[in-house]
């Protein structure tokens, strides 16, 4: 088809390369955008499936903290009534040390270790729990890091934009779409940007459990 004559031959060079331009850049942009999206997604079920588990775990752990703390406390179980036993069964030694001396420090020792044992079986279920919270913060954490890693994808695609922007109202027939890309690809700082960089990448990607944080 021969080229309307109303139009110069600098004029179509530069739209016959805007077009090959945008035909190479859109399909980039499209593909990062969508993986930004799938990141979002992620993210938040992570951190709400994260925020459900934690809960039965920050009731146990107030429950077994009040445990101890009734153990720790004044009164009868208590440590008050411990010290209070121990001073009734040692009364007998500090009396004149009659032959109940020994059947009364034997009775101290045992209710000592039974009371440290008691207090050891409630504290060990404590630290179990307590360290199954430290997991759901660490994924809430993790969670947390996707909005990193989506402002930077945002930023550069917003950066490419305003180029192709100014690209496209300078008129410029210097337009090179492979040397574009490979400037986009160079900025780039995560996996996987790279991978969706093209679309056999996307494949590779699939394949690719591996999440990098940073």
């Amino acid at each position: 088809m021969s080229k309307p004559s109303s139009l110069p031959d600098s004029t179509l060079d530069h739209n016959a390369l805007v077009v090959a331009l945008c035909a190479k850049v859109l399909p980039v942009w499209a593909r990062q955008l969508a993986s930004s999206r799938g990141q979002s997604e992620t993210a938040v079920a992570e951190m709400l499936a994260a925020f459900a588990e934690i809960g039965p775990h920050l009731d146990m752990a107030t429950r077994q903290s009040g445990q101890i703390t009734t153990a720790l406390a004044h009164g009868t179980g208590g440590i008050t009534g411990l010290a209070d036993a121990c001073e009734q069964a040692l009364q007998p030694v500090l009396d004149g040390l009659n032959p109940e001396a020994g059947t009364a420090i034997a009775r101290v020792l045992t209710m000592i270790r039974d009371s440290v044992d008691a207090l050891e079986r409630i504290s060990k279920p404590f630290e179990r729990e307590t360290q199954l919270v430290g997991e759901q913060v660490e994924r809430m954490y993790k969670g947390f890091q996707y909005q990193d890693r989506i402002s930077q994808m945002m930023t550069l695609l917003h950066e490419d934009i305003e180029r192709l922007i100014a690209t496209l109202e300078s008129r410029t027939t210097d337009i090179d779409a492979a040397a574009w890309l490979n400037r986009l690809e160079s900025k780039y700082v995560m996996t996987e940007q790279r991978h969706h960089h093209t679309a056999a990448g996307d494949s590779a990607l699939a394949n690719d459990d591996e999440t990098t944080f940073f």
